[in-house]
């Protein structure tokens, strides 16, 4: 069994406040975007959804946690494990599930399926396929924001596998070196894939790595909102003044890398395991026992998630597919590009 990871460390770093009036927020959203991923997962059964398909479906609190730290017009980008984090943002979960069916109101437009959602409106910039991709491009959003000088900044989420990717060091060493405004987040989920990060590194630690920089890390119990939030509170304060940090999400996923991956690398046990310290079952206790709301409450909250979800997938259904006469759209700068004469 992959052994549940030392987070015990983390207490320092969480905050006095009291997060209590995020609660509800954070079990809503949490709530919606686990029964937007069991709800993919059985479509993608039923071929509606097709193609590449990575759920989130364990690792709701990182997102929420750190939209909750963050400020309106910070922006966000990621790899291809995507659905969450336009939803955590705001989006209508109406057009991320119509870009899931591949539709012309998707949130891409249809042109670019599950891993590839964009929202500049809620200043998503981006799930990335390309693995590490995003981050370079993340730091090349900061350099714009510092540029600019909006006071914005960009939290550039990766899995624990893209960090061995030499792209990913050589951005560390130009965002400390520019003194970037921008938060760099491992979402360890302990696969890279099929293979666990004790057989694909000698740093288990992943924050660790951020020592090689001389940048600010620390390793975050990315099960629990409430300290997703606190750390990510922190780290914008240092990332507005110029000082970036690399926060490693201690999570996990129940289901396997993609729709099509079994997962016969991890045993029944250690999911199970996993499943007793979940973060949305964690939070109701929280809501529970604070009295912040009663058990009636909760359940109206989860009848709302199940009507946005019911009413997504009838907008995806009745949407058409895009045109098309427009697949060259958005590739070329020019309309009458050459290559479209031939």
């Amino acid at each position: 069994m992959n052994p549940l990871p030392n987070i015990t460390a983390l207490d320092s770093i969480k905050g006095e406040e009291d997060l209590s009036c995020f609660y509800l927020q954070w079990y809503e959203t949490m709530l919606l975007i686990r029964k937007f991923e069991d709800t993919a997962a059985q479509l993608y059964g039923q071929q509606k959804i097709k193609g590449f398909c990575h759920l989130y479906n364990g690792q709701e609190a990182c997102i929420t946690g750190a939209v909750s730290g963050l400020s309106k017009g910070d922006k966000y980008i990621t790899a291809y494990r995507d659905h969450a984090h336009p939803i955590a943002l705001g989006t209508d979960v109406k057009y991320v599930m119509a870009e899931l069916y591949g539709k012309a109101t998707g949130i891409s437009k249809g042109y670019g399926g599950s891993m590839h959602l964009f929202d500049k409106a809620h200043h998503f910039v981006g799930g990335h396929a390309i693995v590490g991709g995003q981050i370079p491009l993340g730091a090349g959003l900061a350099f714009a924001e510092k540029y600019k000088q909006t006071g914005h900044l960009c939290i550039a989420f990766m899995g624990d596998g893209a960090v061995r990717q030499g792209v990913v060091h050589e951005t560390f060493n130009l965002a400390m070196l520019y003194k970037l405004p921008i938060i760099f987040v491992i979402e360890n989920n302990g696969y890279a894939m099929g293979t666990s990060v004790e057989r694909s590194s000698n740093v288990v630690e992943l924050y660790r790595l951020a020592s090689s920089y001389d940048m600010d890390a620390a390793r975050v119990d990315g099960l629990s909102a409430e300290a997703v939030h606190s750390a990510v509170q922190q780290a914008a304060v240092k990332a507005r003044n110029g000082i970036p940090s690399l926060l490693e999400f201690v999570t996990y996923r129940y289901r396997g890398h993609s729709i099509s991956d079994p997962g016969t690398y991890r045993t029944k046990e250690e999911v199970a395991t996993y499943k007793t310290y979940d973060p949305i079952l964690s939070l109701k206790k929280l809501i529970l026992e604070k009295e912040v709301a009663h058990e009636a409450e909760l359940e109206e909250i989860a009848k709302m998630v199940k009507h946005k979800i019911t009413e997504a997938v009838a907008f995806a259904e009745q949407s058409p597919f895009p045109d098309p006469a427009t697949v060259y759209n958005y590739v070329y700068k020019e309309a009458h590009y050459p290559f479209l004469s031939h």
